[in-house]
């Protein structure tokens, strides 16, 4: 007779074999019940809604958003698809926000479809799908499908969201509007609509943007084939605006934009910068002197287990992963030497700077050497694989309880080298330190060590302006991911301005 784990192990594989090609959403009817109830009494399937299962970990707690974060848009294309066929299409605005690269989990997603029926299904975590009955699809040309999601093409969608939308969501109007190569397709769509009030609002649009030449066209465009357009400007009157080449990538325009409107609400609360300090060795023996005070709370922060007793003894070299079994598999103690390891290479970088090296340049050169330096203990220790150290992540990622979801991992190779150019080309060093460090959380470019590299960061670019070394504190860790959240998920810089602003502003008084 078989023992309980040999049956869990035959359950565990009818999963694997489902899960070939990344999948994580199923069918109650894709197992058998046997197996479908084995899976979800240990942990390796969560139900999320009758009939439907989504991957999950054993480990996973009861409120843990993760499992169901990394599988909202696959269910939400397996869903709509087992319900309405193809005859359903994600709204204009949700459509806009992913052509944008805005992967923030939704609290709603709008499914429009001629079977809809004007209802809501509630989904885990206080988010909900509602089925909006349209009278028929949109023509395939305005349609897109992207990771099996059935969108509004971006020059569709510009033209069907409401004027609303723009001063909502000005920074993803901007990243799609930067990436339409020309404006023709949506001239032809507003003027096969005849839409003058929506080309009167494009036209306003290009404008702020800073492409008056196509501002221009579009009314007179509109006007030959006997429209009248008033040109009106949708965005709010006081929005920043970055000016963005015509063609990149999604992700370039995101960050461009986002920084271009969060210098200003970070130069506004941040306190003076010192300048650069005239003696090196002083700063430098001040710095020395946070360490162990640095690397406490932000292992902490992290989840390790740190003490200042341990901490103490991975610097003074007290710590023998070779010929001591339990120091190799002490994963504590294998995070404590990396961060000190990596913190003698961060020291270096912040003396650079303080004698005239470009801040954002050395980063750029620098950061990949601060990752390897914290997980190179673990690689000799055999905890993980050599390849670990090989750079930007490879696969998704979803952080725990947050409805932030990282971008694509493709998207990494253009975000981190437009990170680096925003850092060199800008003139404050408190700019460089926020925006710095939310961006490496933002995108997350490593399989793990992100807020470690991310704090790292900003406390060479405070160094640029004669700031002090700034610890956040483990008791903060409440306050300090709710305001990265608040940055990732509303676009709002400025929590995350201020509680940066005043653990420095802690720092210089002591």
């Amino acid at each position: 007779m078989a023992t309980p784990n040999e049956k869990l192990a035959t359950s565990l594989a009818h999963l694997e074999e489902l899960q070939k090609g990344e999948r994580r959403v199923f069918r109650s009817a894709e197992l058998t019940r046997v197996h479908r109830e084995r899976l979800v009494r240990n942990g390796f399937l969560r139900e999320v809604l009758k009939g439907w299962l989504v991957s999950s970990r054993p480990n996973a707690e009861s409120g843990d958003t993760t499992p169901w974060t990394a599988s909202f848009w696959e269910f939400c294309a397996s869903y709509s698809t087992a319900r309405f066929g193809e005859a359903w299409t994600l709204s204009p605005e949700q459509s806009l926000m992913l052509h944008a690269e805005n992967t923030t989990i939704p609290r709603q997603v709008i499914i429009c479809s001629p079977k809809g029926t004007n209802n809501s299904v509630q989904l885990p975590f206080d988010t909900s799908f509602y089925d909006l009955r349209q009278r028929k699809m949109p023509p395939d040309a305005e349609l897109t499908t992207r990771d099996g999601l059935r969108l509004f093409a971006p020059e569709a969608a510009l033209i069907k969201v409401p004027e609303a939308f723009f001063a909502r969501n000005p920074v993803e109007v901007q990243v799609v509007m930067s990436g339409v190569p020309d404006l023709s397709d949506v001239l032809s769509r507003l003027l096969h609509g005849g839409h003058s009030v929506i080309a009167g609002r494009i036209a306003g649009a290009l404008r702020r943007l800073g492409r008056a030449a196509e501002a221009d066209e579009t009314p007179k465009v509109m006007k030959q084939a006997g429209y009248d357009v008033r040109e009106a400007d949708p965005f709010v009157p006081t929005q920043t605006f970055g000016i963005l080449g015509q063609v990149h990538p999604p992700i370039v325009g995101r960050l461009k934009s986002a920084w271009a409107s969060f210098r200003e609400p970070i130069v506004s609360v941040f306190p003076r910068a010192p300048g650069r300090p005239r003696d090196t060795t002083a700063y430098l023996t001040v710095v020395d002197e946070m360490y162990g005070n640095d690397a406490y709370h932000s292992l902490s922060i992290e989840g390790y287990r740190m003490t200042p007793q341990l901490v103490e003894r991975v610097r003074a070299g007290n710590w023998d992963p070779h010929g001591d079994e339990a120091d190799r598999q002490d994963r504590d103690a294998l995070a404590a030497r990396g961060y000190w390891q990596a913190f003698q290479l961060v020291r270096s970088a912040v003396a650079d700077v303080i004698d005239g090296s470009s801040p954002g340049t050395l980063a750029r050169e620098a950061h990949h050497e601060w990752y390897r330096e914290m997980f190179q203990p673990s690689v000799a220790a055999g905890l993980i694989g050599a390849s670990s150290l090989a750079g930007y992540r490879n696969s998704a990622v979803f952080l725990h309880g947050s409805r932030h979801v990282p971008p694509r991992w493709e998207a990494v190779r253009d975000a981190m080298p437009a990170l680096f150019d925003l850092l060199e080309s800008e003139t404050e060093p408190s700019v460089r330190a926020v925006l710095g460090h939310w961006l490496i959380g933002y995108i997350h470019p490593y399989p793990d060590g992100n807020g470690r590299t991310a704090r790292f960061l900003m406390n060479v670019m405070l160094a640029s302006g004669g700031y002090p070394w700034t610890v956040i504190r483990v008791e903060s860790r409440d306050a300090y991911l709710a305001a990265l959240e608040r940055a990732s998920v509303s676009l709002d810089i400025e929590p995350f301005a201020r509680f940066v602003a005043d653990q420095v502003e802690r720092s210089m008084e002591r």
